[in-house]
């Protein structure tokens, strides 16, 4: 029955899962083995039984480098964030959990909504190439975007350096905001990152079989009861 999808999403007879380890919301911890733990393998695993074949995890340290990835034929679905800039050389999947980006600002710099934070001589802290900083990249005209490697160093330049503002995803920088003093998170979002199954482009059925699989998944409860399993219900959200 499966045999077209197999053929196209998984030529190697097994399922090569592509997981993003800064994602501390989706990958929550490592098992006894060193693999890796949270809604994002699970899913993996789930469309993996659903084919009825067996699959291997090909962890990355940032998302960026997953994306990259996409062309040296090393995975075969890549659970990233949908963004434009990806989508060039990414077949994305309707979402299936939303996560809301915003800012923490210091009280000092009097910005104190979203549309007050695209301004001359305003410094935006953010890690590179994250779906939210793809977004930044696209969308901010007037202030300055500074990247860092990573979510950890995009905190450590925004506090080293006394930046007005740091992006982010907004259940992060509610733990950041207990690591610093006098600052606040913005009301509202300025972008929610759909988080998606991204695949090789150029395979129909396949596409078609993982948007399925994510619409019956959401429908009868299962990414819910993901969310509840690794404790992230409310910091993420599933689409309706």
């Amino acid at each position: 029955m499966y045999d077209i999808i197999i053929e196209q999403l998984a030529p190697k007879g097994y399922l090569r899962a592509a997981i993003n380890l800064s994602n501390f919301l989706l990958v929550t911890g490592t098992d006894d083995q060193g693999n890796p733990e949270g809604v994002s393998p699970d899913l993996a695993k789930a469309l993996a039984n659903e084919l009825n074949i067996e699959y291997k995890l090909i962890p990355f340290k940032r998302p960026g480098e997953l994306a990259d990835a996409v062309i040296d034929d090393v995975w075969d679905i890549g659970n990233i964030a949908n963004e434009s800039e990806r989508a060039k050389s990414i077949t994305f999947s309707h979402p299936y959990t939303l996560i809301e980006s915003t800012f923490l600002v210091r009280e000092s710099s009097k910005i104190n909504s979203l549309k007050d934070v695209d301004k001359k001589d305003v410094r935006i802290a953010v890690a590179e190439r994250s779906a939210y900083d793809l977004w930044l990249t696209e969308n901010i005209k007037n202030a300055e975007l500074i990247r860092a490697k990573s979510i950890d160093l995009s905190f450590k330049i925004f506090e080293d350096n006394s930046y007005e503002v740091l992006a982010g995803l907004k259940p992060r920088l509610i733990d950041d905001l207990k690591n610093t003093k006098n600052c606040k998170i913005l009301p509202g979002a300025f972008t929610f990152i759909k988080q998606c199954i991204g695949s090789k482009p150029g395979n129909p059925e396949a596409e078609k079989f993982i948007n399925n699989f994510i619409e019956k998944n959401t429908k009868n409860g299962f990414i819910e009861s993901l969310l509840l399993k690794h404790n992230v219900l409310g910091k993420l959200s599933v689409p309706a």
